[in-house]
């Protein structure tokens, strides 16, 4: 199985998932900032997650608060993510058939140890 964990090597809990999944075979870890998600790719990830889309929006972040949308409204939410990465949860697993975000970090765990 291969995994691709969206990182953010600012964010304590995206370093803290890396230090959990340690030597997990087949993990590529993908610096989402540096290199953003597609719409397509957003589209599929929403597809794969385990909760509501609206959980993948940072809210809190100043973007938001500057600029909010529908965080319940799938292409408002792919649009704005694809734009601006930053407004992205993390740290995110992806694996072929389902995805979940780390918060808490034992979600990422738990579906490593599912495959």
């Amino acid at each position: 199985m291969s995994w691709v964990l969206l990182h953010n090597p600012n964010c304590s809990k995206c370093r803290e998932a890396i230090e959990a999944l340690g030597k997990t075979k087949g993990l590529e870890v993908r610096k989402y900032l540096e290199n953003p998600l597609t719409e397509s790719e957003l589209r599929d990830l929403i597809k794969k997650l385990d909760t509501p889309v609206s959980s993948l929006v940072r809210s809190k972040e100043q973007l938001f608060i500057e600029a909010p949308f529908d965080v319940n409204d799938v292409d408002s939410v792919i649009v704005n993510l694809a734009k601006n990465p930053k407004l992205m949860e993390r740290p995110i697993l992806v694996g072929k058939d389902k995805a979940t975000i780390g918060r808490p970090l034992e979600k990422i765990t738990a579906l490593i140890s599912s495959k």
